[in-house]
Parts: C-alpha cells; sequence; structure tokens
C-alpha cells in the first residue's frame, strides 16, 4: 500500500515535462521569427531612409535644373531683342522708302523679314515670359475693365493682318457682360495666341471671337475657327511647350509650339483654365474660363469695386 502511494507523484512529473519542453521550443521558435522579423524590418528602414535620400536629392537636381533653364532662357531672350529690334527698324525705313523706292520684288522680299522677324520677336517674348513663370517672377496686376474695350484693342490690331480674302475675322459684341477684375494684359495676351494660332490655321472660312457667362461667376472667351482641325488623341498636347501637331500645313509654317503652352500657364495664374475641341477637317474653338472677379489682388489683398 504505502510503494504504490509513494510512485504516483513520479507518474505525474513524468507526464508534464513533455509539454513544458514543447512550450519553450514554441517559444524559442516564436522568438527566433520576432528576432528575424525585426531584422527585415530594420533593412525595410534603412531603404525607406536611402530612397528618401535619393528622392531628395534628384528634387534638388531638378530644381537646380529648372532654375538653370530659366535663366538660360530669361538671358537668351534679352540678348535676342536687341538684333531683332535692328532688323525690324532697318526692314520698316526700307518698306517706307526712306532712302528710295523698292520695285515689287524688293518691297515684296522686305514684306518677308518684316513677317519673320515679328515672329522671332513673339517667339522671344514667349520664351521670356515662361522663364518668369517658371522663376515665379511674374506680377499679376488686375483692373476694372470693360471687354468691349479688349475687343476694339484686339480688332484693331489683327485686322490689317487678315490680307487672305477668304477668311473673315467676326468680333461678336459682348453684350450684357459686367466689367471683370483680372489681369487685362494676360488675357489679351492669351487671346492674341489663340487669335494668331487660328489664323495661322485657317486658309479659309472665319475665325470669331466671342465671350459669354458661365456658372460659378465666370466668364468664357472662345477662339472658333473653320480650320484643319485637331485629332483627339492631340488635344492635350498642344497645350505642351514647344509641341506641334504634325499636318502638311503644320509643316509649312514656322513655330516653337510656345504660344499655347504660354496661355494655358497664363489661365492658370489668372484662376482659370484652357480648353479645346476640335474635329479634323472642320475646326477648332479655344477657350480660356477665367473667373470675373480674380479672388485676390496681386498685394494679396481682396478685390474690390
Amino acid at each position: 500500500m504505502t510503494s504504490q502511494h509513494g510512485a504516483q507523484p513520479d507518474t505525474g512529473a513524468g507526464a508534464e515535462s513533455p509539454t513544458v519542453a514543447a512550450l519553450q521550443a514554441a517559444l524559442a521558435a516564436s522568438q527566433q521569427e520576432m528576432e528575424l522579423l525585426r531584422a527585415e524590418l530594420e533593412e525595410t528602414n534603412r531603404g525607406v531612409v536611402a530612397l528618401y535620400s535619393e528622392l531628395d536629392a534628384q528634387a534638388e537636381q531638378l530644381r537646380n535644373a529648372t532654375e538653370m533653364k530659366s535663366r538660360f532662357l530669361a538671358y537668351m531672350s534679352h540678348e535676342f531683342r536687341t538684333p531683332i529690334s535692328s532688323i525690324r527698324s532697318i526692314a520698316r525705313l526700307l518698306a517706307d522708302h526712306v532712302d528710295g523706292p523698292l520695285n515689287p520684288e524688293q518691297a515684296r522680299q522686305v514684306g518677308f523679314i518684316q513677317a519673320t522677324a515679328m515672329e522671332f520677336s513673339e517667339m522671344v517674348d514667349d520664351l521670356l515670359d515662361l522663364a518668369k513663370i517658371e522663376a515665379g517672377r511674374v506680377d499679376i496686376s488686375p483692373a476694372w475693365f470693360d471687354m468691349v474695350d479688349l475687343f476694339q484693342a484686339l480688332r484693331g490690331m489683327f485686322k490689317p493682318v487678315v490680307t487672305n480674302a477668304e477668311l473673315n475675322l467676326v468680333f461678336e459684341e459682348p453684350r450684357g457682360l459686367p466689367p471683370l477684375f483680372t489681369d487685362d494684359r494676360k488675357l489679351s495676351q492669351i487671346l492674341r495666341n489663340f487669335i494668331s494660332n487660328a489664323l495661322k490655321f485657317t486658309p479659309r472660312g472665319e475665325v470669331r471671337i466671342s465671350v459669354e457667362p458661365c456658372e460659378g461667376d465666370c466668364v468664357r472667351f472662345s477662339v472658333a475657327d473653320t480650320g484643319i482641325g485637331i485629332a483627339p488623341e492631340f488635344h492635350a498636347r498642344v497645350f505642351e511647350d514647344f509641341s506641334q501637331v504634325g499636318s502638311p500645313l503644320q509643316n509649312r509654317l514656322r513655330g516653337t509650339g510656345l504660344g499655347l503652352a504660354l496661355s494655358r500657364q497664363l489661365a492658370e495664374l489668372l484662376g482659370g483654365r484652357v480648353d479645346l475641341q476640335s474635329v479634323p477637317g472642320e475646326g477648332s474653338v479655344f477657350s480660356v474660363t477665367l473667373p470675373a472677379r480674380l479672388p485676390q489682388a496681386a498685394d494679396g489683398t481682396e478685390s474690390a469695386e
């Protein structure tokens, strides 16, 4: 009896020993797995830190490259202005017969010189404006003005340019629209680019300029033409820097593709946007939508009438 009773504790201890060993083994395995996970996490963190460092370095290089490009464009534009002005002045003297009359062929050639010098001058101005925008050095000077006055100025500027008897330039009278509070010079520059582009790619028909109110206390200026049109896949591309859409007419004309890109950036500075609707062979409608009142004046104060 006594021997049987004393043997019972040994049997119980022997039954618990495998369970404790299994728990200890599982705990050791879990700790080892945690160490591996911790090591992987630390390695991942080091990779993330290195990636952020590389991204910061690339961002700094990009900022430096953008600044250098802006400085180059500004310097080049300023340097080009003097010879361009000289060419235009000499061509004007020849066209005015200051040194004597020209025969018809000479007059035609002087006209080519004047037209080319004008295109060159506009290209330089666009380059300089793009450089200023990228450098953040464009001043916005909003003021109240009537759209009738804006259209009259544009009409007087472009009427002498339209020499094609098969092409009509039409300005719709802006009736019933209140004055705008925005930078009229920037808006005029956008519309000049739209109109010049429309005249260039419209061999016949008409180019029509109009304005209408739209939702959100905004106004939309549109330049519609009956020209060659643009395929849908190129609609976004035409507003990119130095971008041109290939076409037989495009190949015969000079240009840098800066005007529309500049117009987009100017519109964004004025709190608006540019849009394009076009069908190949039927024409295009370039438009700019702007708030009727610029939210903030150049000094940061709210605009007031």
